[in-house]
This record gives C-alpha cells, structure tokens and sequence, in this order.
C-alpha cells in the first residue's frame, strides 16, 4: 500500500438548539449583535448527561456503517479533544467502549481546534508505517462545559458536537502531506484554565494571525498535494467565525471551491468543527466522490495543521 484513504464519515450533534434570541436571555447581546461579529444563528448544546465521548461514539459509529465496517474491523482510535474533564480512562478508550472494539490501540489528542486535523494526519502516518490498518479518526468537544455564560463575547461562539471518520489503507493515496506548525510564544491567546476551566481568548489577535499568517501556510499545503488552490472543490476551514473563515478563504485563493460555513447554524466546537462541516458537505451533495478539499485546522496554542483529502 502507498497511502491512505478516507473511507467514510459521519457526524452528530445534540438535540437541544440555542438560539441568539435565546441567549439575549442570558447576557446583553442580540440576534444583530452576534451576526454582525461572527455570523453565528444558532449552536447546538449538549446536555448534562450527554458527555463527550457519547457524542464521539455517535459520530463513529454513523462513520463505521457508512463504511461498511464492524467495531471488530479498527485498530486504533483516535480521539482529538480539549473538553476532557476526566483524565482516565482516556476518551478514546471511552468511545472504544461504548462501541464495542476490542484490542485496539486508544489515543487522544489536545490540539483544541487544530486537533481534528492533527489526528488525521497521525493516523495517515500510522497506517503508511504499518502500525494501522483502519483507524478511527473522530473530533468531539462539549465546550458548553468550558464557557462563560456571563462572557458575550466568548459564550455566543460555542456550541457542542462531533465528526468523525474512517481511515484505511490503499493503493493511491488520498489523504495528502500534512502541514502543521504552531506559535507557542503566542499560545496564551487561546485558553481553556483554571478550575473549573473556561474557554477564553484574545479575539483581535487570533483574527489578526488568522486572516494574515495562514493563508501562505494553507497554500503551502495544497502544493504538498500537489495541487493549486483553484484545484480545490471544497475548502473546510476551523469554523471559528464567519468574519475569521470568509476573508480566510477569499485570500487562500480556492477560487471554485465550496467554502464550508457550518458555524452559522453549529458555532464553535473545536475540534469536531472539522469533521462536522466535512461530513455535513458530503451529505448535501455539496462535494462528490474523489474531490479534492483542504482540510485546514488552527486555534489553541496558536496551532495549525492542514492537508488536503480526497471525499469517500
């Protein structure tokens, strides 16, 4: 085998929708307020006993059946998340539990909004050295457990879900060469601390270093794919915020590509942005089998990682 593959996805999110009229009820904002700055409409919230790895195992599991596969048929998950409360047994452990797979190798990844990309491009690694030979690939984030719900200009970002997908090897290639990097002398700009932690940030410098520092970096990644922005059908950026993936995208040059914006209706969820928006793209019809789309993470730690991939 020379590569590996993206064999499927799958995505969920909790039932429960908060609306922008619903948190003018908690904070001073309003429906214009929150659009105007970051486009958001709603965001799903998880409940109290729907914890992250019960979102992650609905995502995998919907990855595995579109798959065609067993829990039996993984060797290694891995889980990308930075709302772990609990630190043992780890969440990939968790999920592998719940679903019922035996034996496999459970890792987690904190790369907050980065972490998604950074799994996949581990498991890309795992399954070229022979260490793998389908793994689990999932991004889950409960950050309604980590807001402010008296910050305006946090809380009305966040929303609660997971992504996942299936990894396999094969012939040709399709999941291309990883870029990834990072700022830490800048990390402070994003936290999740204290206890209990909460998510807080310094939003003009992430804008900032978002708009200007990365479109390079992302254009860097599709030439390790070989391959020109134009080429690009589908672009999924980190769904931050409308004002961050717009002028983002426009600068990255993916001129025919369909631009991801899950965080109108999703907001902010970390690590399961990704997957949740890629997933949701195949299921509209949006991309097709065999199109080429730049997955492109960034956030704490002042983290980035993006490859471009083939759709299952």
């Amino acid at each position: 085998m020379n590569g590996s593959r993206i064999a499927a996805v799958g995505h969920y999110q909790p039932a429960k929708v908060l609306t922008n009229e619903d948190l003018a009820g908690l904070v001073d904002t309003s429906d214009e307020w929150i659009r105007s700055r970051v486009g958001i409409r709603t965001r799903h919230i998880a409940g109290p006993d729907e914890p992250v790895d019960e979102l992650a195992a609905h995502a995998a599991a919907k990855a595995l059946a579109a798959a065609g596969l067993s829990p039996a048929d993984i060797d290694l998950v891995l889980v990308a998340t930075s709302t772990a409360i609990d630190r043992s047994p780890n969440m990939a452990a968790r999920v592998a539990n719940r679903l019922g797979i035996p034996q496999a190798a459970t890792m987690d990844l904190n790369v907050v909004c980065a972490g998604f990309t950074h799994a996949l491009a581990t498991a890309d690694h795992a399954v070229r050295a022979g260490g793998a030979s389908r793994v689990l690939v999932i991004g889950a984030d409960k950050m309604s457990e980590v807001a402010d719900w008296s910050d305006r200009t946090t809380c009305v970002l966040v929303g609660d879900g997971a992504g996942a997908a299936v990894v396999e090897a094969a012939d040709e290639p399709g999941i291309g060469p990883v870029l990834w990097g990072s700022v830490p002398e800048m990390g402070n700009a994003v936290r999740i601390e204290g206890t209990p932690p909460r998510f807080a940030q310094e939003g003009q410098s992430v804008y900032r270093w978002a708009t200007t520092q990365l479109p390079p970096i992302a254009r860097r990644a599709c030439e390790r794919a070989g391959l020109e922005p134009a080429d690009l059908a589908g672009l999924v950026l980190h769904q931050a915020n409308l004002r961050i993936i717009e002028p983002l995208a426009e600068k990255i040059g993916a001129v025919n590509a369909v631009v991801a914006r899950d965080v109108t209706e999703s907001g902010n969820t970390s690590a399961a942005s990704i997957p949740l928006a890629f997933s949701k793209l195949i299921e509209q019809g949006a991309v097709a089998t065999g199109d080429p789309v730049l997955l492109f993470g960034f956030g704490g730690n002042l983290s980035y990682a993006g490859q471009v991939v083939r759709c299952p």
